[in-house]
């Protein structure tokens, strides 16, 4: 496992000028105003843990448990510090300490275990019924009961399906008659595999649209992000080696890895390289993978014709219908994908860009959605408010998070707005135009 020192603290520190640049995007900033809140607060505290100077106690861990892991600060910081990774180090030093709460560990050991979580969801299904109100058409539930618990109390939340996708299709779906075809593997990621299936099932219709044949691995894991984001590095270990072993023994079987999510996409193409930094043999070797995959929006619109079938097929009437986009923080800020799908999307729908499009909806992870689900609300709501100040009633994003977290704000007033990731947008489109 990662000895976890990939980056000096103090070094850090030392090359911060504190000019603050990073703290007007900063959204826990924003909420809080304490300059211990803030991406140079953050570097600055650390700089003190590197020299002794400072412990990890209850108070440094609530703080550095605090940050978004957005992205904003670095992308604005003349010296590109790398704040959300220093903070993402120090959380395996709190939880080598603290430990991690039991419902963590419930959650972390499910991601591990891919059949104990089919079960699970499976009963999951059949129960949520009688404690859920459930909106088919927002794809989110409500607790009946009122419960006096903080990060579940007027919340909306996903629920599961009665099948996952990755056991609702076969597992090689031939759509070419080609004696050279295109070929791709589909990584679903966790949410659109239990709760979102409508995501993978519009990638299928695309593909078979453009007589792309397709392969979905049944033994993928979770890409790791929810235990990487908290510090589980042992858990971070067991999936990511386990999806390596998986993915190197099918990597000639297809082109590319499509992902219809964008922190999927990200943990694997580049948060796997930080975490085996000191694991040279394993890096090697996960780069043969990651150099295969791609974010879905991204690899349609740079490998395919799926634009300009979309464009010479563009409906007048269609194009009046409105949507905003959400720039997922790892789409835009980390891998710097925002044309694509806006280009993509533009064929059929109108898009009408809301204030701050590419500003962090307040997901932030598992902490900041259980134990810090107070600061996740007040971000959620900056965002649900310029969506709805824009009067559409669709907005859309490449990743669940976002629509788990963008869903949950917008429930919070009476309004029509449904969330749809831009390939269930396109899937629809060429299903209503039968192009």
């Amino acid at each position: 496992m990662t000895t976890n020192d990939k980056f000096n603290y103090q070094d850090i520190n030392d090359n911060c000028i504190k000019c603050g640049k990073c703290k007007p995007v900063c959204p826990i900033f924003s909420i809080t105003g304490d300059e211990t809140q803030s991406p140079r607060g953050f570097i600055d505290l650390l700089g003190a843990y590197k020299q002794d100077r400072l412990h990890i106690d209850k108070n440094t861990k609530k703080i550095f448990e605090s940050c978004f892991l957005c992205t904003s600060c670095v992308e604005v910081c003349p010296n590109s510090l790398p704040t959300d990774m220093i903070i993402e180090q120090v959380r395996y030093d709190i939880k080598k300490k603290f430990g991690i709460s039991w419902y963590k560990r419930l959650f972390f050991y499910l991601l591990r275990h891919r059949k104990i979580m089919d079960i699970t969801a499976k009963f999951g299904f059949v129960f949520q019924a009688c404690g859920l109100k459930i909106d088919n058409q927002k794809e989110g539930a409500k607790f009946r009961l009122n419960l006096p618990i903080k990060f579940i109390k007027d919340r909306t939340i996903p629920f599961a399906k009665k099948v996952s996708f990755l056991n609702s299709h076969d597992e090689f779906i031939q759509n070419s008659t080609s004696p050279k075809p295109q070929k791709v593997a589909i990584f679903i990621g966790c949410m659109a595999n239990y709760s979102y299936t409508n995501i993978g099932k519009s990638l299928l219709e695309i593909l078979k649209y453009l007589k792309i044949d397709v392969m979905i691995p049944k033994k993928q894991l979770c890409c790791a992000a929810p235990a990487y984001f908290t510090g589980d590095f042992e858990t971070v270990d067991y999936l990511v080696k386990q999806n390596i072993n998986y993915f190197e023994s099918i990597i000639d079987d297809f082109d590319a890895i499509v992902i219809p999510e964008a922190t999927c996409s990200a943990m694997i193409k580049h948060d796997w390289q930080h975490y085996l930094h000191d694991q040279p043999s394993w890096q090697k070797r996960a780069k043969k993978i990651t150099s295969k995959v791609h974010m879905a929006t991204k690899w349609l619109y740079d490998n395919t014709q799926l634009n300009d079938i979309l464009k010479q097929n563009s409906d007048i009437n269609l194009s009046k219908l409105a949507i905003t986009y959400h720039d997922s923080c790892h789409a835009k800020k980390i891998q710097g994908i925002y044309k694509e799908p806006r280009e993509l999307l533009k064929n059929s729908y109108n898009i009408k860009e809301m204030e701050n499009a590419d500003s962090c909806c307040g997901f932030g992870g598992v902490s900041m959605q259980t134990s810090n689900y107070g600061y996740a609300k007040q971000i959620g709501r900056i965002k649900a408010d310029n969506i709805l100040n824009t009067k559409v009633n669709i907005v859309s994003a490449e990743c669940s998070a976002c629509k788990m977290q963008i869903t949950d704000g917008l429930g919070r007033s009476k309004n029509n707005v449904v969330f749809k990731n831009p390939i269930e947008l396109i899937a629809q489109t060429l299903k209503d135009k039968k192009v």
